[in-house]
């Protein structure tokens, strides 16, 4: 960690270069030539995404910034947020710390927190970093987090890990074992040492394959932020062996709107009907939850196919997702598509359809764009249907 980006004129300097290409500055002469220009390119870089990602640590002076994929892959402070919301103790320890998002907001949970980083370099910006923000409860600790639990004594009330997908990972199949550090492995180790853990994936993860590698999963939260998936959330607690809770959030700036359901829980079917007046579409935190079924049983709404995904009502409900009117509704053929659809302008959705919306654009000169949207999709007489709708919501 050099110290020298510190100074106040290079500070000065960053701060006036937010929004700026860094590419387009590349070319420039360094006008401080005690510190690499390369760094301080990527404190501007990094800089410049943290103001909307992460506003605290934006408007706090003397913030170091870590490498461009150290930066990338932590948490927004959203999402962070949301996470400390759900637990709460005496201490927690963090085995894969990163640039201590998650730690932040941790510290506002936890009596006291330990953040570990093999990076040593990254450690020591985080440390740094906490002393600007005020944070006096937690401890950094450099090194291998495995030879720290081994050295501690100590017995957590949370243990949280954010295992990142060895390089050497073959094949496109996301699998917690290909992580490091290797949970599934290691994971009779880690209630020997905490009684509950929360492990953060990406949303890449299959659900039933999570649970295929993983004991004792008493919830699993999907976390999507402005209707975009960003995280999974699993927690686990030794010795639990109930049922599973699937529990959804999508994070707005207006407000979190929730959904859950027990996992694998007997008789939830789902109704079935033809378009009524409204169509509802699930937001994509609880697309990737599954439950559709769920959300028939839950909000009495009919599905219009079993692969659908797309749900109908003649009376109008609050609903976690998109909501639209039906002004028409027509089977999917040539004589109808030229009347109602060629050469218009709409915001075309596919749902259980044989054709991509590049296709459908394509073939009939649709464009994209304003206020009219366009569902393609299949009906429970599995006719292929097509759904002119105004957005209510």
């Amino acid at each position: 960690m050099d110290l020298a980006i510190l100074n106040p004129s290079i500070q000065e300097f960053i701060q006036k270069q937010i929004g700026i290409s860094v590419a387009k500055l590349a070319l420039q002469k360094n006008p401080f030539p005690e510190v690499e220009w390369i760094a301080i390119l990527n404190q501007i870089e990094a800089k410049t995404k943290a103001k909307e990602k992460l506003p605290t640590w934006y408007n706090t002076a003397n913030i170091i910034y870590p490498s461009k994929i150290s930066a990338e892959q932590t948490s927004s402070e959203s999402t962070a947020q949301y996470k400390s919301s759900l637990i709460q103790g005496e201490n927690l320890i963090d085995l894969t710390g990163g640039f201590g998002v998650d730690d932040f907001y941790f510290t506002k949970q936890f009596t006291s927190v330990t953040h570990c980083e093999i990076n040593s370099d990254l450690s020591a910006i985080v440390k740094h970093n906490f002393e600007q923000l005020g944070v006096t409860n937690i401890d950094c600790i450099p090194g291998d987090s495995q030879a720290t639990l081994e050295t501690l004594p100590t017995k957590w009330d949370w243990m949280y890990i954010d295992p990142s997908r060895r390089n050497d990972a073959k094949g496109k199949v996301f699998m917690l074992k290909d992580c490091l550090p290797n949970v599934p492995e290691n994971l009779d180790f880690y209630f020997n040492k905490s009684k509950a853990i929360l492990i953060k994936t990406a949303p890449l993860l299959d659900l039933a394959a999570g649970l295929s590698e993983l004991q004792n999963v008493k919830a699993i939260h999907i976390v999507a932020l402005e209707n975009e998936v960003k995280e999974l959330l699993w927690e686990l607690h030794k010795n639990y062996s109930g049922v599973t809770t699937i529990k959804t959030v999508n994070i707005t700036k207006e407000a979190n709107t929730t959904f859950e359901f027990n996992l694998n829980e007997d008789g939830v079917e789902a109704s079935y009907s033809l378009p009524k007046r409204y169509v509802y579409e699930p937001n994509s935190a609880i697309m990737k939850s599954g439950g559709f079924n769920e959300i028939s049983m839950q909000y009495q709404l009919d599905k219009l196919h079993k692969h659908s995904h797309l749900y109908t009502s003649n009376d109008l409900i609050d609903f976690p997702g998109r909501v639209f009117e039906i002004l028409h509704n027509f089977p999917y053929s040539k004589k109808e598509i030229k009347t109602h659809l060629e050469n218009t302008k709409y915001n075309i959705t596919t749902r259980n359809f044989p054709e991509t919306v590049e296709t459908i654009r394509k073939k009939w000169k649709i464009k994209e764009g304003g206020n009219s949207y366009c569902f393609c999709t299949t009906d429970m007489k599995n006719d292929k249907i097509v759904l002119l709708c105004t957005k209510i919501k």
